[in-house]
């Protein structure tokens, strides 16, 4: 059926969200390899092919770019997890939630990598971003954690304890896993199981809900 006047035809790409996408791209490359502080915005220019000008026009500096590579993370994040039916099963949903929050982090190494390994002091505007970044992530699991509450899927308790507990846990699981080295270990299967009963212990219910 041919278009209407009234009807939009599809209309490609946008040249400059496909420009700042590639900016992103080139700058989690070159962040990748030459670590947050030795990358400079000539190196990422460079990889994408752009005039140094042109960075400009998107990010006012590297430290912007790398926000919003976190702020990506941190939605992913928050799409990851999917609110539990107390009448389906609550292992595997529960689960498929942990896969998922895993997926993201696992997905992105470079991010994780540079949040979970950061050295404070060197940088106090990015440190600044970096503890936005964790107090969000921590906000989003307290919140998580109450329903959960309610739910009867989750102990009663601090979450504020629970949640941190659970971010300590997960940080140095991830940057392990980030390791070459650390091998078949950590393979997602291994990963999410570990997790799973991690969470049993401090405060998840993961057989019949209980309610409070």
């Amino acid at each position: 059926m041919s278009a209407t006047p009234t009807q939009a035809l599809p209309r490609e790409r946008d040249p400059k969200v496909a420009r700042r996408a590639a900016l992103l791209a080139a700058a989690r490359e070159v962040f990748t390899v030459r670590g947050y502080h030795d990358a400079k915005v000539d190196d990422i220019v460079a990889a994408a092919n752009v005039a140094k000008g042109t960075f400009y026009l998107y990010f006012e500096d590297k430290r912007s770019v790398f926000a919003e590579l976190v702020d990506q993370v941190v939605a992913q994040l928050t799409a990851a997890i999917v609110r539990v039916d107390v009448d389906a099963d609550i292992e595997d949903q529960v689960r498929r939630n942990i896969r998922g929050v895993i997926g993201v982090l696992r997905d992105d190494p470079l991010v994780v990598r540079l949040l979970l390994s950061y050295a404070p002091g060197l940088d106090p505007a990015f440190e600044s971003h970096l503890r936005a970044f964790y107090d969000g992530v921590k906000r989003l699991l307290e919140a998580s954690l109450l329903e959960g509450q309610a739910l009867g899927i989750v102990a009663r308790g601090d979450v504020r304890i629970f949640a941190a507990f659970t971010i300590g846990g997960l940080k140095e699981l991830l940057l392990d896993a980030s390791r070459a080295e650390a091998g078949a270990a950590y393979e997602s299967p291994a990963l999410e199981e570990a997790v799973l009963r991690l969470l049993e212990g401090m405060y998840l219910i993961v057989g019949r809900p209980v309610r409070p």
